[in-house]
């Protein structure tokens, strides 16, 4: 059985970006994280211990978007490692960072990272 715990588009206003207006004012960003873990015994006793929290997931991802950077590749592995040291006992980690109506030119909904860690 292959189980995860997710937090879907949960949005943050941070300050990320390589031009010095998006670090002054900064910029609306998007977090998808899907987290795979064993979660078959918090599922048969009703324990919350036997899991990951996606409270306490989300906690660590706050933490980390709240330190600016420039540019998302850095905050998305950020976000990985501080995740997997956490909770070493993940499977895997699936992270989209986007940031929404990015200062390119286009219109779009949004351009960003997407990381896959794997722990061997």
């Amino acid at each position: 059985m292959k189980t995860s715990i997710f937090l879907d588009d949960v949005r943050f206003h941070a300050f990320h970006g390589v031009m010095p207006q998006e670090r002054a004012v900064g910029a609306d960003f998007t977090v998808s994280l899907n987290v795979g873990y064993d979660f078959v015994k918090a599922a048969e006793n009703d324990d919350l211990t036997d899991t990951i929290s996606y409270a306490d997931l989300y906690e660590v991802v706050k933490a980390e978007m709240e330190k600016p950077s420039q540019l998302l590749e850095h905050v998305a592995l950020r976000i990985v490692k501080a995740v997997a040291a956490r909770w070493p006992r993940i499977d895997t980690i699936d992270l989209r960072l986007a940031k929404d109506n990015p200062p390119m030119g286009a219109d779009c909904k949004g351009a960003g990272v997407e990381i896959h860690y794997i722990n061997k």
